[in-house]
């Protein structure tokens, strides 16, 4: 059986393949021996009508956030609803929200995507000779354009 996973913890516990920068081969590390540093992933161009949904928001403030884009004087008639991850059960079920809150005024289409996401292994010792790692692993997305339609 398999260890509980923790997005808290901030060093590899697990004996994970991983490729230096300059080798194409694969090596086994010591997770004693490197910090994992999980780098941002790359997003699409930022538009007044984009919402990037995330865990650490609080869900009614993001969908009060898209509510107003919506509703507000700023003329959107469209917004486009990103979730990465865990966050897509969240992008979603705030896209339904807002759709229901409407009374089937708005319509919904979505659109999935891999995203590629880079890891920085970095050693703990500074003193020890060994150099910075890196890994790629890829990541589910939705993007989901929450509009009224023409009439």
């Amino acid at each position: 059986m398999s260890e509980p996973r923790n997005p808290g913890m901030s060093s590899l516990h697990a004996v994970a393949p991983v490729q230096p920068s300059d080798s194409p081969c694969a090596v086994d590390i010591d997770p004693v021996e490197y910090t994992l540093r999980k780098r941002l992933p790359r997003k699409l161009p930022k538009r007044r009508n984009d919402v990037y949904v995330n865990m650490k928001t609080d869900f009614r403030a993001q969908l009060a956030r898209c509510q107003k884009l919506l509703d507000g004087g700023s003329g959107h008639r469209e917004i486009c609803v990103h979730g990465l991850g865990l966050a897509i059960n969240r992008a979603i079920n705030i896209a339904l929200q807002l759709q229901a809150s409407s009374q089937g005024a708005l319509q919904l289409a979505a659109n999935t995507s891999t995203v590629e996401l880079v890891d920085d292994l970095e050693p703990e010792d500074a003193d020890e000779v060994a150099e910075p790692l890196t890994r790629t692993r890829n990541n589910s997305a939705i993007h989901i354009k929450v509009f009224y339609p023409d009439p």
